[in-house]
């Protein structure tokens, strides 16, 4: 069946906590959802803000190739005519061809909120839908806190929508706006509005007693065939049912059409792309978008995998545009280990002595508390190190650093390169910015390319806090040399030492990538730790 698709992510979604998008993130989002293959997007409510308003101003110039933009508001206020209405009106100027606008459906609404009887209420959504119909509008009648007040009082739940179905309305859209129904009770209040009502019915729920996706796909098995929904989820409170699952679970397992098989395969990076101008990571456990969606830990997992994908995945991650990972753990099996080493025709260059040394380091350096999993430049120094026994780039004779409250701080660096001493003193801001500093002017002198490697990020965590003062701290730091980014730990009960582990791991592993540039090593590194 071919389900109509409906995008709230610019309305609703940025109603969420912490997502704020500009005008300008929301033209952009408009696009990349057209390109996706969206019906529908719901821009915003021109009637309630500048930005909004702003967003429709601009926006009715944007070329959409498959889209149809859509304009939100409300039903008329009781006070006003439906032609004097201010919010109204902004629906029309905003010159859409869709518009949506909710009205009460739960008497409790009408009676405590509004403060109006229940046949003005239905006279609010008459007039409104046939007023924007009279303006050309394809109309969607979200009908809000439909099934809260379906449970309360069918009879005048029923007859909101049917006012609104006799004033000419394209979509009856039911919602859950409190996110409260059990999937079992709302499938079965969406059978009976199927019986009822013909034309195309939609369904619009939010997450909060974690069934959104759920909800939505149960409205879809009673023949409903418009959904809405947000990317990432994104929305008040707990958010809207997840679009990306959404797409996801009607292509690939209810055997519906929405956007179709090819664009799903770039559903990941969509959400992404929406995450960034969000100023929100994708959560790692997201299904489907997530960096862990597809990511295996335990031994058993890996050798299983390794075997056949579908014994621990229930999809291609390449449908959805995500890709399988092998994480590095005291979890791990041997076939972590291997697994992309393998891939890359690696792993006879590994006798059974090295690869047992490989993992029992791995071990270690967890139990120590390196966490690997986010430091893919260490695990590639491992893997280096390995391959090469005995390659010693460069040896820390000694490293000092100070701080004073009149001088700042400064550090001293001093190493065996290719047997000879080496040294270089460097100011900092900071102690850590300093032995950087001094680290990298003295490779430099024989490794000039060592100069353009930049620190990008810091972050220190403490793994035992109840130590206080004592406690050991892990530091993860991330690099780039312009080209490619990589992060590095170090573990130490003092934050200096362990921020000069991870810069010496850091720089150590440029040098061997200067003096060997091995790209199935680079590239098995890679596909181990990126998504």
């Amino acid at each position: 069946m071919r389900i109509f698709t409906f995008d709230t992510t610019l309305r609703d979604g940025s109603q969420g906590e912490a997502v704020s998008f500009s005008a300008d993130d929301k033209i952009l989002v408009l696009h990349k959802l057209d390109e996706l293959g969206i019906d529908y997007i719901e821009g915003g409510w021109p009637g309630s803000n500048p930005k909004d308003k702003d967003f429709f101003a601009r926006a009715k110039h944007e070329p959409l190739k498959h889209a149809r933009l859509c304009a939100f508001g409300a039903t008329r206020m009781a006070r006003n005519k439906v032609e004097n209405d201010p919010s109204v009106n902004a629906l029309i100027e905003a010159e859409t061809p869709v518009v949506s606008i909710f009205g009460k459906s739960w008497d409790l609404h009408v009676h405590r909120a509004l403060g109006i009887t229940e046949e003005e209420n239905l006279a609010l959504i008459t007039d409104t839908v046939k007023y924007l119909k009279a303006h050309g509008k394809e109309v969607v009648y979200d009908a809000e806190h439909f099934f809260d007040g379906y449970t309360r009082n069918r009879d005048f739940a029923l007859r909101t929508l049917e006012a609104a179905k006799k004033a000419g309305a394209d979509v009856l859209c039911l919602c859950d706006t409190n996110g409260g129904m059990l999937t079992s009770k709302l499938s079965e209040a969406c059978a009976d509005i199927r019986n009822r009502f013909d034309g195309v019915l939609g369904i619009h729920t939010h997450n909060d007693s974690d069934l959104g996706v759920a909800n939505t796909l149960a409205a879809i098995d009673q023949g409903f065939a418009h959904v809405q929904g947000c990317i990432n989820g994104y929305g008040e409170r707990c958010g809207n049912a997840n679009m990306v699952s959404i797409l996801a679970n009607l292509e690939l397992k209810m055997g519906h059409t929405t956007i179709g098989k090819e664009r799903l395969a770039t559903l990941t990076a969509v959400a992404r792309f929406v995450a960034d101008l969000a100023n929100l990571p994708v959560r790692n456990d997201q299904p489907y978008a997530g960096h862990s969606a597809f990511a295996h830990k335990g031994g058993v997992h890996v050798s299983a995998v390794l075997k056949e994908s579908a014994t621990y995945e229930h999809i291609n991650p390449a449908l959805v545009g995500n890709r399988q990972r092998v994480l590095l753990s005291d979890l791990s099996g041997r076939g972590n280990v291997l697994y992309k080493l393998k891939q890359h025709g690696l792993e006879d260059r590994l006798d059974d002595s090295a690869r047992r040394e490989l993992l029992e380091t791995i071990k270690r350096l967890e139990f120590e508390g390196y966490e690997l999993e986010a430091a893919e430049g260490t695990f590639e120094l491992l893997v280096r190190q390995a391959l090469q026994p005995g390659l010693q780039p460069f040896e820390v004779v000694d490293y000092h650093t100070t701080t004073t409250k009149s001088s700042g701080s400064s550090a001293t660096v001093t190493l065996k390169i290719h047997g000879e001493t080496h040294s270089a003193a460097a100011p900092g801001n900071g102690p850590v910015n300093a032995l950087d500093m001094a680290l990298r002017q003295c490779l430099s002198k024989i490794y000039p390319s060592i100069a353009s490697v930049r620190l990008t990020d810091y972050k220190v965590r403490v793994l035992d806090f109840k130590k206080g003062t004592a406690a050991r701290v892990r530091v993860l730091v991330e690099w780039s040399d312009h080209k490619r980014s990589w992060a590095t730990v170090g573990v130490s009960e003092n934050v200096i030492e362990a921020s000069w582990l991870a810069l010496v791991d850091a720089l150590r592993l440029e040098v061997m990538r200067l003096s060997e540039h091995d790209s199935a090593i680079e590239q098995a590194v890679e596909d181990v730790f990126s998504a």
